[in-house]
């Protein structure tokens, strides 16, 4: 009885590395997206970006990558808040994983020549909400600012 209450609450491939690996595969791609959505713009630079950024950390071929960004944009869509997707990075990103991510959302932010107020906050956001220290934060922008 115990176990058929438990098993009411375990999402299908919650168990399976592949279904773990693909919700952090989606995490990480909705954050993308909306540093790319955050100036209410997104631009064919940084949708270049991101789609790189993302077969370059995943090392994903290019029909899985544009697979993986419809998923998430549908996801970006439907969700509330950040704290759905900063919390999967959380509990599977490691301290490198995690800034590696946020370094890819500046130069995303920075794609498109302009950096704009509402992209900046929203990845000092999800810096804080994913644990990266400041001065990795500030580090990150710098390298995405001189490229």
């Amino acid at each position: 009885m115990i176990n058929a209450l438990k098993a009411l609450f375990i999402l299908p491939g919650e168990d399976s590395e592949e279904g773990r690996q693909q919700r952090v595969h989606l995490a990480a791609a909705a954050l993308l997206i909306e540093t790319a959505r955050a100036d209410f713009t997104q631009d064919a630079s940084e949708e270049t970006a991101l789609e790189q950024m993302l077969s370059n950390s995943l090392g994903l071929p290019r029909h899985e990558v544009r697979a993986l960004i419809d998923a998430a944009s549908t996801r970006v869509e439907e969700a509330t808040s950040l704290y759905e997707f900063t919390r999967v990075i959380n509990d599977h990103y490691g301290p490198e994983e995690k800034l590696t991510l946020i370094a890819g959302m500046w130069q995303v932010a920075y794609a498109d020549g302009n950096l704009d107020k509402y992209e900046e906050h929203l990845i000092r956001q999800v810096a804080e909400l994913t644990y990266v220290p400041h001065q990795d934060y500030i580090r990150c922008k710098l390298a995405a600012m001189q490229r």
